[in-house]
């Protein structure tokens, strides 16, 4: 006779969801508690102006399986779609629009003629860049060596300066591991370039959101979630975690009663998990805040004409990073057209008013875009994600756990936790797939 297990989850994040559907999928009752009125975590929509803004701009490559099959399971397909090659437009100030595209050759051979023609390099550094790719592939992101180095310090022993970093590595490492290659672990750094564009040809197939993010994750989680028999309480937010002779019970305020299971997991930011965890593990729950923080900042300009002709494109020689045109799906005014701007790694920027980043950011995209400059703004808006992903930094692998905590029937899940991924879509994913196979067996 089979035993009916309570888990509680706590978190509505992207972990949380796959770790509450895959225990709800093997018969568990699970509760699922999220602090916010909505899903999604860090991937969420909001209202503003009359438009539907997603609060920053997340991209997935073709080789994130875990994502994609869990937009499967939502049904949420239809708002996302994959580029058939990877395709990158990288604009400069004063020059043409230069296209990074692969071809149909097996991998590493796919970007030799993306490379070669790759006018924001010199024919030097293109060289130089093909014998780095080269040698990085032949690193193993396992080895232990790689997380005392940046990525920036290896480049820089393999004859990449800053120039030839700007213009090309620093095109997927800042998306990526929201730290300029200056910054950011060697380790993950090699991670991310094999996993991504050198070890198979379709891999680093860009995947957008055509849709807002609460359309493609938020409301179809939580119609999956009620659907798979998930009980999912919003504004529930989880004060206290205590263990009990035959389980755990998550509390909340006073007046709010507690929630009893055989086993919970924990899917919520690093930081906020220390202080849930601390209470019953002291130091090694203090030490996940040593994982530290990288804000992501995204600027919402209106423009009262269309300026750009990409539905995404990269900034060389600009602070633009990456720009994205969102027009359709926030619904902006007819005629209008709605760019979002995406800023990685963004410690100056977290740290300036909204005065400021106009007055910096609006000159600049006019000199990407020359249309802007007979443009009005009809709107200029800003969000701000302070602790959008931990800091990828050397020696940040150390910190990071894996799904069992050191407590009977209490496992983690978050993107800042051991999937071998940086902190992504992909590697939310995995982990709550991980959490809720590590629930599970520890219940069996």
């Amino acid at each position: 006779m089979s035993v009916e297990r309570d888990v509680v989850v706590i978190g509505g994040g992207l972990a949380g969801i796959a770790a509450a559907l895959d225990c709800a999928d093997t018969g568990a009752r699970v509760t699922l508690l999220e602090v916010r009125r909505r899903l999604g975590g860090a991937a969420y929509s909001f209202t503003r102006e009359g438009l539907e803004m997603d609060n920053g701009q997340h991209v997935f490559l073709r080789c994130c399986v875990a994502y994609r099959a869990l937009l499967s399971r939502l049904g949420s397909e239809r708002h996302v779609a994959v580029q058939p090659r990877l395709e990158i437009p990288v604009l400069r100030p004063g020059a043409s629009p230069a296209v990074l595209r692969r071809s149909g050759l097996p991998a590493p051979l796919h970007l030799a003629g993306a490379l070669a023609r790759y006018p924001h390099l010199t024919p030097a550094q293109r060289l130089g860049a093909a014998r780095a790719a080269l040698a990085l592939m032949r690193l193993d992101p396992a080895d232990e060596r790689l997380e005392r180095l940046t990525l920036g310090d290896w480049l820089a022993r393999h004859g990449q300066g800053p120039e030839a970093v700007a213009a090309l590595w620093d095109l997927i490492a800042l998306p990526t591991l929201n730290l300029a290659a200056a910054q950011a672990s060697l380790a993950l750094g090699v991670f991310v370039f094999r996993t991504g564009l050198l070890s198979s040809a379709d891999a680093g197939d860009i995947g957008f959101h055509r849709g807002t993010l609460g359309e493609t994750i938020a409301a179809p989680a939580e119609r999956a979630l009620r659907e798979a028999g998930v009980d999912v309480r919003l504004g529930w937010g989880a004060e206290r975690l205590q263990l009990t002779s035959d389980g755990v019970e998550v509390q909340a305020r006073a007046g709010v009663d507690g929630v009893s299971a055989d086993a919970a997991i924990v899917a919520v930011p690093h930081a906020r998990a220390a202080t849930l965890l601390e209470p019953l593990l002291g130091a090694s729950a203090r030490r996940l805040r040593e994982l530290g923080s990288s804000p992501i900042v995204n600027l919402h300009v209106v423009y009262d004409r269309p300026v750009c002709d990409h539905p995404f494109a990269a900034g060389v020689g600009t602070p633009v990073q990456y720009l994205f045109d969102r027009t359709a799906a926030a619904g902006a005014p007819p005629g209008c057209q709605y760019l979002a701007v995406s800023l990685s790694g963004a410690d100056t920027e977290m740290e300036m008013s909204v005065d400021a980043l106009r007055e910096r950011y609006l000159p600049v995209l006019e000199a990407l875009l020359p249309r802007a400059r007979a443009a009005k703004v009809e709107s200029f808006l800003v969000t701000r994600e302070h602790a959008a992903t931990f800091r990828a930094v050397p020696g940040v692998g150390a910190l990071r756990p894996g799904p069992r905590v050191g407590l009977p029937r209490v496992v983690l899940a978050g993107a800042w936790t051991a999937t071998g991924w940086p902190a992504t879509l992909e590697g939310a994913a995995l982990s709550g797939h991980a959490a809720a196979a590590s629930a599970m067996e520890e219940l069996a």
